[in-house]
This record gives C-alpha cells, structure tokens and sequence, in this order.
C-alpha cells in the first residue's frame, strides 16, 4: 500500500498568489499509475490540489481521510464489490465535510444505488474525460450532484421507495423503549451482546431480553433484518468518536 502527500509548501507557494484556496483532493484506487496519471493531470489546474493518494484496501484508508481533511474524495469502487455501501458510509462518516465521488469502472447500477443512498456526491466514469471530471469536482464543492443519465431513473426511484418504505416503518420503531433503540443502534454499528452491555453498562442477560423485545416489536427473526428495518425507517447508528 502506497500513500503520497504531495508537497503542500510548493503547492501553496505556486497559488500564493491566486485569491482561492485548492480544492483539497484524496484519491483512492487500487491502480497507483491510474491515481499517478490523475494526479498528474489534475495538478495542471490552478483550483485542484492532490493532496494524497492510497488504495481501497489500505488499513487506515479512515485515518488517512481524517488526516488529510480533503475537500473532495474520489474512490474507484470496482474491487470493494458487496462492500461498496458499507465502505462509502464509512467514508462519509469519516469526513462528513468531504465530497465523495466515485469515479469507477463499475457500471454496476446497484452499487451506484448503493452509493446514493450512502451520500456520495457524484458517480462517473473512468472512460469520461479528465475536463468532465474536473467539472464534476468543482460542481460538488458547490453543493451539486452528478450520476450517468442511464442510471439516474432507476436510483430517484428506489430513493423514492426508500422513503416510502421509511414511513411504513416509523410507527414499528415508535414502539421501540429508549433502551431498546440504543441496543438496536449498536447491532447497525455491528456490535454483538457482549460489547453492548459494556458499552450500555447493563448486564448480558438484559441485552437479550431487549433483543427478544426488539426482534418481536418489528417482527423479525435476525439481527439482519431488524438492522434492515432499522436503516429503512430512518434510525442512525451511534456517532463514533475520534
């Protein structure tokens, strides 16, 4: 795994004289000649800086976005396959501030939808020019968003049936006690029984009993499907901190 730091003097140097602050750039790709050739690109633009690069399955790809506070990060989501949703969230979680934007050679429609309903900015293509994606980049920074025409009907309609599905739910989870909706928020964080009675400093036993409580208030028989309808009505897993 490679991590570049560009030079953030010599950048800043270069543009001392320009009226703006760099858009402040993090790409991710398993294909380092790929990121190299990007970088090298996009250092051309006066307005962009790459301020680092790393690959999907770097161990401290969440450090390294936290480190370097990038305004935009560009992901290739390819080799992440079923984990494509949970890695994005990660991502925007990390760095709500960032822009994320997949750029990939994935035409995968459920994984784009999967990166819409994680909060990605903008999805595009690896075969759409270099002068594309720099609009793109700038667009997001301006609270704008970007998926392919051929996918974009298909993703407002299952975001529209996300919601729809969110109102059937919200009277399910108004069932739900204080403590019952903390134990179910830690298994959306993917805790078991035992760390969430440390982490509610109440007993094991209790755990199960709220378990046994949650899974019969929503009619669910796993973990899986009670954290399904927890995402579908709109409950948020606890905030991490750090």
């Amino acid at each position: 795994t490679v991590v570049m730091h560009l030079d953030e003097d010599a950048v800043m140097s270069t543009v001392q004289s320009e009226p703006m602050n760099p858009v402040r750039l993090l790409l991710v790709d398993d294909h380092l000649m790929v990121t190299e050739a990007l970088a090298s690109r996009l250092s051309a633009a006066m307005d962009l800086w790459v301020a680092g690069r790393c690959t999907t399955a770097d161990p401290n790809l969440l450090d390294i976005v936290r480190g370097l506070r990038p305004d935009v990060i560009t992901i290739e989501v390819e080799p992440l396959g079923p984990a494509v949703g949970e890695v994005l969230r990660a991502l925007v979680s990390a760095r709500p501030e960032a822009r994320v934007v997949v750029l990939s050679s994935d035409h995968n429609l459920g994984h784009a939808l999967e990166a819409a309903r994680a909060g990605v900015a903008a999805w595009v293509a690896k075969e759409q020019g270099a002068a594309e994606l720099e609009t793109v980049l700038r667009g997001v920074c301006q609270g704008k968003s970007w998926f392919p025409p051929d996918m974009l009907g298909e993703i407002v309609r299952e975001l529209r049936a996300d919601v729809s599905r969110a109102k059937e739910h919200e009277d399910t989870l108004e069932g739900l006690s204080p403590r019952e909706r903390d134990v179910l928020r830690s298994m959306m964080d993917g805790k078991r029984g035992r760390q969430i009675a440390q982490d509610l400093l109440i007993s094991t036993d209790t755990v199960r009993t709220h378990t046994r409580n949650i899974f019969a208030k929503l009619d669910v028989h796993t973990r899986l499907e009670a954290v399904r309808v927890a995402r579908a009505a709109g409950l948020k897993p606890p905030e991490r901190v750090g």
